[in-house]
């Protein structure tokens, strides 16, 4: 059971999760890079856990970027096989405790027999509210942002839309995660201080919280440690500290 992380009760809706650290991971037990995927898959299932103990709704994890096409075939081959098999192992658990997955991302880049699992995961779980599984595949911020651009251009264009009424909320509603509050907190493992061109326009307000823990070892201490710095945190979204009263 994971130590409570709750400061004064203060938990986020939702985190996300930039998985850092799995080929470091193999290189330092002497394995091959798969083995650390493998190892990386267990951490998930790990935090899944600890989300719904404390009590976060939302879970967003960077599991494949649009760069990582750019990986040798074996490797990328290795990751798609251990997406199926972590999906068909853990279907029961997302029915048992009404975890919804949904995927961001271009899934068409996928391979077909993936895109079958995902697809018929995401909508046998569909209906569920209790807790959120977002899964970023063959994702990238900017592409996702200029998709939602063209969207937009194209609506304008046909005259469904008017462009003096755009705002920040009709952008929103164009990108793939459309209807999932912004995360509240995002986790990066491995010590690494950049983004990684993940959740851009979500993440403007969002606390960061970096561990150097490589991503196979972390675990449900671990993410404790980060919802307790979280609720440490004072968020102000850009505006002044509030003074704390003084009584006399």
């Amino acid at each position: 059971m994971m130590e409570t992380a709750a400061v004064n009760g203060k938990i986020p809706t939702h985190v996300a999760i930039i998985m850092d650290g799995n080929g470091r991971w193999a290189q330092k037990h002497g394995l091959p890079r798969i083995e650390g995927h493998r190892a990386g898959a267990k951490a998930v299932q790990a935090v899944m856990r600890a989300c719904r103990e404390s009590g976060v709704r939302y879970l967003t994890l960077y599991a494949f970027s649009t760069e990582n096409w750019s990986r040798p075939r074996q490797e990328i081959m290795g990751l798609m096989d251990l997406l199926v098999q972590f999906m068909n192992e853990n279907e029961p658990e997302l029915h048992k405790n009404q975890i919804r997955l949904r995927i961001i991302g271009r899934m068409a880049d996928l391979p077909a027999p993936v895109q079958f699992v995902l697809q018929r995961v995401s909508k046998a779980t569909q209906n569920y509210d209790r807790h959120h599984l977002v899964l970023a595949l063959s994702y990238g911020a900017r592409d996702e942002i200029t998709r939602a651009m063209r969207a937009i251009a194209q609506k304008v264009k046909s005259g469904e839309l008017d462009s003096e009424t755009i705002d920040e909320s009709t952008i929103s509603r164009h990108l793939f995660t459309e209807g999932i509050p912004d995360p509240d907190l995002l986790i990066r493992t491995s010590g690494e201080m950049r983004l990684s061109n993940f959740l851009l326009w979500q993440v403007s307000y969002t606390e960061l919280y970096v561990t150097e823990t490589l991503w196979p070892d972390f675990n449900e201490n671990d993410f404790s440690a980060a919802l307790a710095a979280y609720a440490l945190r004072q968020r102000r979204f850009g505006g002044a500290e509030k003074k704390k009263e003084v009584r006399s």
